[in-house]
């Protein structure tokens, strides 16, 4: 096995899931709710998330076509889910939590829009489908890729566990901000997801 490929794999893994940059989504999407409860729904959203990659980065490319979806339009429908999470963000949800109202116990961000498609997003399957498809013909290719995203997922869920101390430097004021200002980049975000599915499709 080629280390560069290796390498240039881990980068790429990392760039796209970007472990960093999901503690703060992490911080407004569980905000109110207590460490353990927290802990659990970074845990369950990290397996889940690592069950969908590992599935499409083996068979990704057939179960797509088996069903009749395209890559584009995986992208356009990963981009309207997250419109709608950021939305939540920036308005009803979000505002009742910041004036002091309870969490909803009923609320588990963990599948939807933890493990996808912030985590295995359509730019993190894509990937996956592509670097297997990289490794060469054998196993041996395959299993250092699955590999390093399980090394990925566990970077992932070290830094989600980092989030409480972030939120109390952040305080109060903090959160809300980053809150607002996130949901306008996911919004962003989601729109860039659309907008590359409607390029895949040749439209544009």
């Amino acid at each position: 096995m080629d280390s560069a490929f290796l390498i240039t794999a881990f980068a790429t893994l990392f760039v796209v899931i970007d472990p960093p940059g999901l503690v703060p989504l992490f911080i407004a999407l569980t905000q109110g709710m207590d460490a353990p409860h927290r802990r659990r729904l970074a845990q369950r959203a990290c397996i889940i998330a690592f069950i969908l990659l590992t599935l499409f980065g083996l068979a990704g490319e057939t179960l797509l076509g088996f069903i009749g979806i395209t890559m584009p339009a995986f992208r356009i429908a990963g981009g309207i889910l997250l419109f709608l999470t950021a939305l939540d963000m920036l308005f009803e949800r979000r505002t009742q939590r910041r004036e002091g109202q309870h969490a909803d116990p009923d609320h588990d961000p963990s599948v939807f829009p933890l493990a996808t498609p912030l985590i295995a997003g359509p730019g993190a399957i894509a990937t996956m489908i592509l670097l297997v498809g990289q490794s060469g013909d054998g196993w041996i290719g395959t299993l250092a890729v699955l590999g390093l995203l399980a090394v990925m997922i566990l970077a992932t869920f070290l830094f989600l566990l980092a989030s409480p101390p972030l939120e109390r430097m952040l305080g109060r004021t903090g959160t809300i901000v980053i809150t607002r200002l996130l949901g306008m980049l996911l919004a962003a975000l989601s729109v860039q997801f659309v907008i590359d599915g409607v390029r895949g499709t040749g439209l544009i």
